[in-house]
């Protein structure tokens, strides 16, 4: 029981940003792969719902029109993850099991977002005594394995890959998050989103800016350094590699974060 607590407790206090963000840390049964697999998966489903609802704003930020979700869509989106847990997802090549993943956890949030909503922020989800947000909460049942958001995240998707574009992919409901995609991730256009998804954030204020001469950037940054280099110099490097020219001349000279920001109000339009 004690356990319990100081693991919901941890999960609070990094949802106020009071604490570091959890590790990568593998779960090793899900790395495995069967390279010559050739079958791949439907996302049809989830691409529909997304040019459906989700609305791209004059201001750089998607959000999505949760009140706007009709009965029908609800059971489409509860029908598309059931199809997705049903799947003997390491049957599969890798670059089909990215694209699951990804997918996963972002139709997982929306549809938890919408048994709750309307609601001003994710954190308002409760995932126990002590708890802020639904991270840590079992919402999916994948080969027999019960799964959180936080374990397809930091047990899955950011050890196995390794690939700190991850970020921009995963979305969790809020402003200050990487944008969710206008269309479903799939095998041959996972690489196309990734790069899109970091070159939107990193030119966006919510990403980056330099503000008389201070950097400042996504809390992300801090919360996941080790996967963008470890130090202000590794993510300045992040940044630098995926800003336009604007960001480029404001990054010359350079070389630490001075402050870190973000805005956890739900990604919502009416």
């Amino acid at each position: 029981m004690f356990r319990t607590l100081v693991i919901l407790l941890a999960a609070c206090l990094f949802a106020t940003g009071l604490q570091a963000a959890p590790k990568a840390e593998l779960w090793q049964r899900w790395d495995q792969a069967d390279a010559a697999a050739t079958q791949t998966i439907d996302h049809a489903r989830w691409d529909t719902l997304l040019q459906r609802y989700l609305v791209t704003s004059d201001d750089g930020v998607n959000r999505f029109a949760y009140g706007r979700v009709s009965d029908a869509d609800r059971a489409e989106l509860d029908a598309y993850i059931e199809s997705l847990a049903q799947l003997p997802i390491l049957d599969f090549r890798r670059e089909q099991q990215m694209a699951y993943w990804i997918n996963l956890y972002n139709a997982l949030t929306v549809q938890e977002i919408l048994r709750f909503y309307p609601l001003d922020s994710i954190r308002d989800i409760s995932s126990g005594l002590f708890s802020s947000g639904p991270w840590k909460k079992e919402l999916v049942e994948v080969d027999g394995e019960a799964l959180t958001l936080d374990d397809i995240e930091h047990r899955i998707l950011r050890p196995i890959w390794r690939d700190p574009r991850i970020h921009y992919a995963v979305n969790c409901a809020s402003i200050g998050c990487p944008n969710l995609q206008p269309q479903a991730f799939t095998a041959a256009n996972t690489e196309a989103l990734l790069e899109r998804g970091a070159r939107e954030f990193v030119n966006h204020p919510r990403g980056a800016r330099v503000v008389d001469g201070d950097l400042e950037v996504s809390s992300i940054y801090a919360w996941f350094e080790e996967d963008f280099g470890g130090n202000d110099a590794g993510v300045i490097a992040h940044l630098r590699q995926y800003a336009d020219a604007e960001l480029q001349a404001a990054l010359a000279g350079i070389e630490r974060i001075d402050d870190d920001d973000y805005d956890w109000s739900i990604n919502t339009i009416q």
